[in-house]
């Protein structure tokens, strides 16, 4: 099976390479066949791991690959750990990275990057499968970083635009902010087990539960406390939680195809995979799980109120995707990492079909983004509406469809813990449930249904995107609908994930919710009576009133509320304290760093002031030299007879 894991990584490695290097000889066709291809290719090798160990039970896979070096005992090396959560993750990764590459062809026609674009997303989906795949902590920073740097790529891909540019350095800038505390926790790992691969972590880590260290003199923190505060520091970065969110609504300056890539399969999802993996370490700290508990709740609901304010199709979508990050950071602190996992499999279909329809709106409407330009598409685009609906009722948790189950697991798994945080957390994520309803059928009522705003001209030329965009819609539909009711009972309470999740007994919530499971179907009726359900329809009801019964009250409210609506608009202010503290405060200490310490220090006083000493020094000295005779002998005595003093006075 080595050969087949090796294939999984290297076929879109090598479309990449291809498309990259040799782009112009191959052509624009050349270029999205091969990439095509190198990820089809790992798609069906994921589907074969899939079966061998999920299906079939097979024992996990541990092994290198590569040894690059040994450092006093320490290796460093690249190798594969393939268990079940590997299998599920690698699936859902490669799957949706061949329906936004197939999705990409029609997206990307025109565009004059067309064979760079190609490569950046096979590389993409490369750096995630090295990450997800990794059994030591080196790969993982390598996949980390790997994602980073192309999305840096990818969102500022159209590299003329002002907007991209800021945007792509925003976020590769946010992102070191969390990487520092990422590295710094590997740094800490490697200090406590002078390792990093997960096996020996893992096994040594009970050992080191009670251990603790001096961060700041005299103040003894635990060090697993401090590892996976520091490790989810890193996913905070990654995965966008709250403060460091603000880098994901503006990755939208990339073309639609990468931000579905990001915001379902790659990239965001590696923070929360990142905690999965690493649960033997959680589960040693209630402290760190109550970090990411609280952290996840913020973002869950409060980012969720901004996708109501927002106007542009891309970003109303792009908030979604931050709350629902935040239920899954929520699900990790409760220790559900199942449903979290769960969620994040069954979020990455429907929000990459989301995002998808989104950009056939967009191809539509001659890359009109703002959705009050939009209306009464329905008519004109049946595939791309419908299946935009299908996207939305699972994500705001329809009975019955995948989104409920993964979301609903997660409500109720907050509901049955009892670590600190846990009750502001189910208020947060309930009171989240009627925001993501509202905010979603808010966009769909005002952008397929209601009056025709669009101009004239457009309306003339409206008509159903190509199959080569509809055609990954509808495969994206299917597992949106019904992957959540196939996969629940085998993920969250049997043996789907085997041994490679650990959770321990005391906070084993799951283990409460399968008492009261009977299966998918019970599963979804139940939902039909639960808070959960009611408050979905009071998000659709309160949207269906204002857009569709009532559509002036919007901008009565909006001039109503002008001041809470200004704050929400400017996103909390975020970007400007941000901009104000860090980025103005960089400036200003670099600007002073400069005029004090290297033009006043450095040039000034080291550089210039000791020219200018040795100069005044010459100055003085230079009087000395008479050129006379008698003035050196005269100095020869004075100096005789202060040494012959010096001895005698000894």
């Amino acid at each position: 099976m080595q050969n087949v894991y090796l294939g999984i990584v290297l076929a879109p490695l090598f479309g990449a390479i291809i498309a990259g290097l040799f782009g112009r000889k191959i052509g624009r066709a050349g270029a999205h066949w091969v990439t095509i291809i190198g990820v089809a290719v790992s798609f069906l090798l994921s589907l074969v791991v899939l079966q061998h160990h999920v299906l079939d039970g097979a024992e996990p896979y541990n092994g290198t690959v590569y040894t690059w070096m040994m450092i006093e005992g320490i290796r460093l090396e690249v190798g594969f750990l393939v268990d079940n959560l590997t299998a599920v993750m690698i699936t859902t990764v490669s799957f949706v990275s061949l329906m936004v590459h197939i999705y990409t062809i029609g997206y990307m026609h025109d565009d004059d990057g067309y064979q760079r674009f190609f490569s950046y997303i096979a590389l993409f989906t490369f750096s995630m499968l090295m990450l997800v795949m990794a059994n030591n902590f080196l790969q993982l920073f390598f996949g980390w970083e790997a994602v980073g740097l192309v999305s840096y790529l990818l969102i500022g891909f159209w590299y003329k635009r002002e907007s991209a540019i800021f945007a792509g350095l925003k976020a590769f800038l946010v992102n070191r902010v969390g990487d520092f505390g990422f590295l710094l926790g590997i740094a800490a790992v490697l200090m406590a087990f002078n390792s990093l691969d997960y096996a020996d972590v893992f096994a040594a880590a009970p050992l080191l539960a009670k251990v603790t260290v001096q961060v700041l003199p005299g103040v003894d923190w635990s060090l697993m406390t401090l590892i996976c505060i520091l490790l989810f520091i890193g996913a905070m970065g990654k995965s966008a939680q709250v403060p460091l969110h603000v880098w994901l609504p503006d990755s939208m300056e990339g073309p639609t195809p990468i931000s579905a890539l990001i915001h379902a399969a790659t990239m965001v999802t590696a923070g929360i995979f990142m905690v999965a993996r690493m649960s033997p370490l959680f589960e040693l700290s209630e402290t760190a799980l109550s970090f990411v508990l609280v952290i996840g709740s913020i973002t869950a609901l409060f980012m969720g109120f901004l996708g109501i304010v927002q106007n542009d199709i891309k970003r109303v979508i792009a908030y979604s995707t931050l709350s629902q990050l935040g239920y899954m950071a929520v699900a990790l602190g409760v220790s559900a990492y199942s449903a979290a996992i769960f969620h994040l499999m069954t979020h990455a279909f429907f929000k990459a079909l989301l995002f998808l329809g989104a950009g056939s709106v967009i191809i539509a409407l001659h890359h009109e983004q703002d959705i009050r330009k939009m209306g009464g598409l329905w008519k004109y685009m049946p595939i791309t509406w419908f299946t935009f609906l299908l996207g939305t009722l699972a994500l705001i948790g329809t009975p019955g469809f995948a989104g409920f189950y993964s979301k609903d697991s997660i409500l109720e798994a907050v509901h049955y813990s009892r670590i600190a945080g846990a009750g502001f957390a189910y208020v947060a994520v309930m009171l989240g449930v009627f925001v993501t309803s509202f905010y979603s059928f808010r966009l769909y009522f005002i952008v397929f249904h209601g009056q025709e705003r669009m101009d004239h001209h457009t309306r003339e030329h409206l008509h159903e995107t190509p199959a080569v965009v509809t055609v990954p819609l509808i495969l994206l539909a299917i597992p949106s609908v019904i992957i959540g009711a196939m996969t629940i009972e085998p993920l969250l309470f049997g043996n789907g994930f085997g041994g490679s999740i650990f959770v321990a007994a005391e906070h084993d919530v799951l283990a409460h919710l399968k008492e009261h499971f009977h299966g998918a179907i019970s599963f979804a009726l139940h939902g039909l009576t639960g808070l959960p359900f009611l408050l979905v329809l009071a998000g659709f009801g309160s949207a269906f009133y204002l857009y569709m019964v009532k559509p002036e009250l919007p901008d009565l409210i909006q001039r109503r509320f002008a001041r809470l609506y200004d704050i929400m608009d400017r996103k909390y202010l975020f970007d400007e304290i941000y901009q104000s503290v860090f980025m103005r405060g960089s400036r200003n200490l670099g600007t002073a760093l400069w005029k004090y310490a290297d033009a006043g220090l450095i040039d000034g006083l080291l550089v210039n002031g000791t020219a200018r000493l040795v100069g005044w020094f010459a100055a003085v000295t230079r009087h000395l030299q008479t050129g006379f005779l008698y003035t050196y002998a005269f100095a020869m005595i004075i100096g005789l007879l202060i040494l012959l003093t010096w001895f005698v006075t000894r």
